[in-house]
C-alpha cells in the first residue's frame, strides 16, 4: 500500500514568500472538498456590518499575511500537515447586494463541504456568516457546543428592524436550535451597552459569559480546562473568533473596536486550549484591513487560523 502524501505549504526556499499564489499558507487551491480533511474558505461579506465596513477584504489580506507561517507549531509541537490533508477551497461567491440571499448562498456552499467530512476553517467576512455555517453544521452534526470570542454577544433581537446582521447571529442560532445552550462560552465581552441587562439574555439561555475585565492579566489556561471538561471530547463544537475580541492595541483593523480587550497571548491560550474538543468548524471574522496599515490584524488572524488547524481532531504532534 502506498503511503498517503499530504499537501504541504510552499516553503520559503522554493518560492520567495512575497511571490507565488496568495492562497492560505500557500497551500494548493482546490475546487472540491473530496479527500480534504480541513479546508480554508473565504467568505468576503460585510453587508451585515453596522459600523465600519471593509471585512469583505479580510480573506484576501489574511491569505497574504499567512505567507510567513511555517508548517510546524514550535510552541505546541503540532504538525497538522503530517496527518491531515489540507487545502484552500477558495471563496464563497456571495451576493454583495443582498444579505439574505448571501446567507442562503453560504449555507448551500458549506453543506456539501461538511457532508464530505471536511472541517471548514473560515476567513471572514463579518460575523453574520456564522449563522449560515451553523445551519449547515446542524444538518450533519445536530446542535453544537460553541466557544465564542468577541467583544460583543451578537444576540440582538434585530438591528434597524432586520433580523439578520452581524449583531444577531447567535440570537437566531438559539431560536433555530443550532446551539447547545449550556455548552456555549462567550469570552471577552465588554464595552458600553444600551442597558445593564445587555449580556443577561445569553446567560438566560445557559451560556457562560466571561467578560474581558474579569480576566485582565490572567492566564486563560484554567478557563479552557473548565470548558473542555464541561463540553467533553465527543460533543461537536464550533469555535467562532471575532478579531475584535482582541484589544485594538493589537488588532485595530476591525469594524467595531472596543478598548480593554484580550491580549494576543490570551487569544493563543483560548485556541490552544480547544485541543481535545471535537471541533467541527472554526471561523475568524471581522478583519477589516483598511483600518490597519501595518497589516498586524490580518497577520494575527492568519496565525489564529493556523492555531485552529493545529487543534483539530487527528492532528499529529511531535
Amino acid at each position: 500500500m502506498n503511503e498517503q502524501t499530504f499537501n504541504q505549504p510552499q516553503g520559503g526556499n522554493e518560492m520567495p514568500r512575497f511571490g507565488g499564489l496568495a492562497t492560505m499558507m500557500r497551500l494548493p487551491a482546490v475546487a472540491s472538498p473530496a479527500g480534504i480533511n480541513a479546508g480554508f474558505i473565504g467568505v468576503p461579506l460585510d453587508i451585515g456590518t453596522s459600523h465600519r465596513p471593509g471585512a469583505r477584504f479580510g480573506p484576501r489580506q489574511i491569505r497574504a499575511e499567512s505567507c510567513l507561517i511555517r508548517p510546524y507549531n514550535m510552541a505546541t509541537g503540532a504538525a497538522p500537515f503530517d496527518a491531515l490533508q489540507v487545502a484552500d477551497l477558495g471563496d464563497v461567491a456571495i451576493n454583495t447586494f443582498n444579505l439574505q440571499k448571501s446567507v442562503d448562498i453560504i449555507e448551500a456552499h458549506y453543506r456539501p463541504i461538511i457532508e464530505a467530512g471536511c472541517i471548514p476553517l473560515t476567513l471572514g467576512g463579518d460575523h453574520t456568516i456564522a449563522l449560515p455555517i451553523l445551519r449547515a453544521l446542524k444538518a450533519r452534526h445536530g446542535p453544537v457546543a460553541m466557544v465564542h470570542v468577541d467583544a460583543h454577544a451578537d444576540v440582538n433581537p434585530d438591528m434597524f428592524g432586520e433580523r439578520i446582521a452581524h449583531g444577531t447571529p447567535f440570537r437566531r442560532a438559539v431560536e433555530e436550535g443550532l446551539l447547545i445552550g449550556n455548552k456555549v462560552w462567550q469570552i471577552g465581552l465588554r464595552g458600553s451597552g444600551y442597558s445593564a441587562e445587555d449580556f443577561d439574555w445569553p446567560r438566560q439561555q445557559g451560556f457562560t459569559v466571561v467578560p474581558a475585565h474579569e480576566v485582565w492579566w490572567q492566564s486563560l489556561a484554567p478557563l479552557m480546562t473548565q470548558i473542555r471538561d464541561a463540553i467533553g471530547p465527543d460533543t461537536p463544537t464550533y469555535l467562532s473568533f471575532d478579531i475584535d475580541g482582541i484589544d485594538p492595541a493589537y488588532a485595530g483593523g476591525t469594524g467595531t473596536p472596543e478598548v480593554g480587550g484580550l491580549s494576543v497571548p490570551q487569544a493563543l491560550e483560548i485556541v490552544r486550549g480547544c485541543r481535545g474538543l471535537n471541533l467541527v468548524g472554526c471561523d475568524l471574522v471581522e478583519v477589516a484591513p483598511a483600518y490597519d496599515a501595518s497589516g498586524n490584524t490580518a497577520l494575527l488572524g492568519a496565525n489564529l487560523l493556523f492555531e485552529m488547524l493545529c487543534v483539530l481532531p487527528g492532528v499529529a504532534y511531535r
